[in-house]
């Protein structure tokens, strides 16, 4: 998978300047960290590469296709945590990775489920309502439904947030480990 963005700008309605002529490839296999500070516009870029915004000016290609064509296309290959998510707190961490793999239409749902919640070190929570789970624990649901799939295109807004440190190793362990055979873009 290949990325091209090229001179993009994004102008917010109330006349923030989110982008300035952004100009990148991204390629896989590779693992790809926007750094910044809080209002950098890392956030609108990742929105902009999932078409959930489309940018004031300039182009965004996914693999030489504008991207407002192959939009349907490549969100079958993607995989996204934004910053705020939403969680079915009356479901439990199991139910609701059962309905998101529903939603992508994958089937032997219980081999994925399994090995997606050990991945993100939540076996023994797997039956626990999400209501009930600490904030560290919310975020690892997250990080988990994005793995669904096994998709070519992981995007991860701030996805180490509310992570103990031993935590935060762990995950940029496996984001570096998805990264081999993948797009992995993630912002902090």
């Amino acid at each position: 998978m290949r990325i091209n963005i090229e001179h993009v700008n994004m102008i917010y309605p109330t006349g923030k300047q989110a982008l300035h002529d952004i100009s990148l490839t991204m390629e896989s296999p590779s693992l790809i960290g926007l750094l910044g500070p809080n209002g950098a516009g890392k956030s609108t870029l990742m929105k902009l590469l999932v078409a959930g915004l489309l940018p004031s000016s300039g182009s965004i290609t996914v693999d030489g296709e504008p991207l407002v064509k192959c939009e349907r296309a490549l969100k079958g290959k993607l995989g996204c945590l934004p910053q705020h998510f939403g969680l079915y707190d009356e479901l439990t961490v199991w139910q609701f990775l059962d309905y998101m793999a529903a939603l992508k239409g994958l089937s032997n749902a219980k081999t994925i489920l399994t090995r997606v919640i050990q991945e993100v070190n939540l076996t023994e929570k797997s039956n626990a309502r999400i209501r009930t789970l600490s904030g560290g624990q919310r975020q690892r649901v997250g990080i988990a439904q994005a793995f669904l799939g096994d998709p070519k295109l992981l995007i991860f807004d701030e996805p180490t947030v509310g992570l103990d440190p031993e935590e935060r190793i762990h995950f940029r362990n496996l984001f570096s480990q998805a990264a081999q055979e993948r797009l992995v873009l993630l912002s902090t």
